[in-house]
């Protein structure tokens, strides 16, 4: 699934592909806008805020500027072709927004559930409901943690994984901080350094996205099956303790009890089968994190 990191890079692939050129083919195949036409218009580029995309137009005289709002959900994504390429038939019925700029590139949007066109100005009916960003240049730590602390009683994964709260972080980066952190997943927020919690979601996500090559390698070895502490490996030893990684499956249609994986020895507290702290009554304890994102760290 897509989350904030990958989405800022998707920008950056719309930027460097249609940045500053003139649309002259435009289709976005919803029908609240099929008839929409943005031919004439210079894409001014690609902003992020969390998960979701605004791609911006110009204005001119009574025309107002437009953004064209995408989100990439689960399997969607946005591709630039090379002027002169083909998107393959095959593709042709997931094709949601086309634009074609004078430089003979084209942007496509796959499978994308949303595709909006609105006013510039209006972009704030989107943010405004959202959390902080660290990847923006208005990022407010203190305001994250904030409203992180709000429900003291509130899970730690669903807390962070509640866009209105913290915006940008999705399973993989929760699995992982939530290890890195030393937390179970499932632990109170009001039990939880949320200061340093916030301080090390900011450092992975822009790591993420600073380090050329490095995506979302969380233990520092880039290697395939070496990247993740913890996520997608259930049953498999924690790279620290050797305890074998945990898994609890999603509830259908409950967003905030998603696919989750831990280290019963490493994240000691709450878990799905107790509910409260582990068969040996320990608490979170204070202990040296791993690092995440630690070029040169060689995990097992």
């Amino acid at each position: 699934m897509p989350e904030g990191d990958s989405v800022w890079r998707t920008a950056r692939r719309l930027d460097r592909g249609l940045a500053g050129g003139t649309v002259v083919r435009s289709d976005l195949r919803v029908p609240q806008h099929a008839t929409a036409d943005l031919r004439g218009r210079t894409v001014l580029g690609t902003d992020t805020y969390g998960k979701h995309l605004f791609t911006r137009f110009d204005g001119s005289g009574p025309a107002q500027a437009l953004t064209l709002h995408t989100h990439l959900r689960m399997d969607e994504e946005w591709t630039v072709q090379r002027p002169g390429r083909r998107l393959p038939a095959r593709l042709a019925p997931d094709v949601r927004a086309l634009l074609e700029t004078d430089s003979g590139r084209v942007g496509v949007a796959l499978r994308m559930p949303v595709v909006e066109l609105m006013s510039t100005r209006d972009e704030v009916r989107v943010t405004r409901v959202l959390g902080p960003d660290p990847l923006r240049a208005d990022w407010d730590a203190g305001e994250a943690v904030r409203r992180l602390g709000a429900d003291p009683d509130r899970r730690l994964a669903a807390a962070l994984l509640d866009q209105r709260v913290l915006a940008g972080l999705g399973n993989l980066w929760v699995n992982e901080l939530c290890f890195v952190r030393g937390h179970s997943p499932w632990a109170r927020t009001g039990d939880v350094d949320l200061t340093g919690l916030v301080a090390t979601a900011a450092r992975m996500l822009r790591q993420s996205v600073a380090v050329r090559g490095n995506g979302q390698v969380t233990t520092g070895d880039p290697r395939p099956g070496h990247e993740h502490w913890v996520y997608q490996r259930s049953g498999q030893p924690c790279r620290r303790c050797r305890t074998p990684v945990r898994y609890a499956a999603a509830v259908p249609g409950d967003a905030r009890r998603r696919a989750t994986w831990w280290c019963p020895h490493c994240q000691p507290g709450p878990n799905p089968a107790t509910n409260r702290d582990d068969a040996a009554g320990r608490r979170p304890r204070t202990r040296t994190q791993p690092s995440p994102i630690s070029p040169g760290s060689r995990p097992e």
